[in-house]
């Protein structure tokens, strides 16, 4: 039997188990054994499912015994969000509320996807209370920690699967991305992220928190890792009423194809860099190697970034109504007060907001038809310390929690594809960053070939914490 490095890409794991080279049992029992010696650092899982795994790890060994093919994941760990139902766990949501649910009947439908590939779960992570966060400081769980500096933030509101996978406890992760939730924990961790086009995979058995801009998505260590998960998980499901009905689009194939021919841009406007050292550095890594020259401005983009934060708002206010007559003392006090907002906005602001919103995307259509990728940073900057409040960003002090969805929540406001990925030589010995390429709706082949071709020539890379 060899060893297994816990930072090895999950395809790599998975073709070790199916050579037999390495047990399921064997794997499993590495990861559970980290979780055990970090999680008290990182405070990255709420429920670690050790019996589980191990049965299912077992489950595997015993099909491979018996010659069966196993599937493309076979034997490799992940952990969800822990808004995904899984079966077993009442779905917390990151809350406290929560817990007084019925423990959940059946898993999500993307974890069952992933488990007939042959991925063992092995655990609920952490998050912000109902995902309405950027920091992954939970009131009831307690801070989540970059894996990289455990006094800094890990990001939000899926905290637990940037410092998991960012930090070696699960190579591949599911996180859910309203306004930036699974870029801003992948810039912060270090970690390669992808939140696909609203609608391309299905939500349904998740918990919500606004539908109209929720996305569920994977993080990994690898594009190669995270291209795979994603072709495993696509297909249309009708229980969730806004998952596409379109034909499964593989992307692992194309990752090889490069980028000849691919039109690429800069944002610029609403998504410069002035005055962020650390995030230009590695946008201008990322445009360099991907030969992107052009400097181009999406119009509407702050405009766009203002409704989608009245509709988050509102749509979330108006899912937590009962619970906020009920049991408002039992919320993140900043959590209820942002959601007290939303419920007292005027209704013309909301048609208002909708009505932007159309017209921004009508804008982004017509620069994509010039251009196949977009560039743009995914944070402003590195993770903050945990408890930070403010911070500096363009020549004034404004609020850490809403301004590291600087540049991620106008991209989700319209639904686009993005696949986030770090950039170490943007601070080469420093904390993570990454950045994000953006591709037109239902382009996440395009996102995934670029990141990885960024990957192939070092650009892009998730960083080893020490922990």
């Amino acid at each position: 039997m060899v060893s297994i490095d816990p930072f090895a890409p999950a395809h790599a794991i998975a073709d070790q188990v199916r050579r037999g080279h390495v047990t399921a049992s064997a794997v499993t029992r590495l990861f559970l054994d980290r979780i055990a010696a970090a999680n008290g650092k990182l405070n990255a899982f709420t429920d670690v499912l050790a019996a589980r795994a191990l049965e299912t790890a077992r489950a595997i060994d015993e099909r491979k015994a018996r010659g069966e093919a196993l599937g493309p994941l076979a034997g490799v760990p992940f952990a969800v969000k822990n808004l995904f139902d899984v079966e077993g766990l009442p779905t917390r949501a990151g809350s406290l509320i929560n817990r007084a649910r019925a423990p959940a009947t059946r898993d999500a439908v993307l974890i069952e996807r992933l488990a007939a590939a042959d991925a063992v779960l092995i655990g609920a992570l952490n998050m912000g209370e109902y995902a309405y966060d950027f920091t992954g400081e939970n009131v009831h769980d307690g801070a989540c920690r970059n894996p990289h500096a455990p006094d800094h933030m890990a990001g939000g509101s899926s905290s637990g699967c940037g410092a998991a996978t960012g930090g070696g406890l699960a190579p591949i992760s599911l996180g859910s991305d309203t306004n930036g939730s699974i870029r801003v924990p992948s810039s912060l961790c270090g970690t390669f992220g992808l939140k696909p086009t609203y609608g391309r995979l299905p939500r349904s058995r998740s918990f919500p928190f606004c539908d109209s801009l929720d996305h569920l998505g994977p993080f990994a260590r690898s594009a190669r890792d995270l291209a795979l998960a994603y072709d495993l998980m696509q297909g249309h499901d009708p229980q969730d009423h806004a998952c596409a009905e379109r034909p499964v689009e593989p992307t692992l194939p194309g990752l090889g194809q490069g980028i000849d021919g691919l039109r690429i841009g800069v944002l610029g406007g609403h998504f410069s860099t002035d005055g962020m050292p650390v995030a230009a550095k590695a946008v201008a890594l990322v445009a360099a190697a991907l030969g992107a020259g052009t400097t181009v401005d999406l119009p509407g983009a702050e405009a766009g970034r203002a409704a989608a934060f009245l509709i988050t708002n509102a749509e979330g206010a108006t899912l937590h109504l009962d619970r906020l007559r009920t049991r408002a003392n039992d919320f993140d006090p900043e959590t209820r007060d942002r959601f007290l907002a939303g419920a007292m906005l005027p209704a013309p602001w909301l048609v208002k907001a909708q009505a932007v919103r159309r017209w921004y995307a009508a804008q982004a259509a017509r620069l994509f038809k010039d251009f196949d990728l977009l560039i743009a940073p995914s944070t402003p900057m590195q993770a903050p310390r945990i408890g930070q409040k403010t911070m500096e960003l363009r020549g004034r002090t404004v609020p850490v929690r809403p301004m590291f969805g600087l540049f991620t929540q106008p991209i989700s406001a319209i639904g686009l594809p993005v696949c986030a990925v770090p950039v170490p030589g943007a601070d080469p010995g420093g904390l993570p960053i990454g950045v994000q390429v953006i591709a037109a709706p239902w382009r996440e082949d395009l996102a995934l070939r670029a990141a990885a071709f960024l990957e192939a020539r070092g650009v892009a890379g998730a960083p080893i914490p020490v922990l």
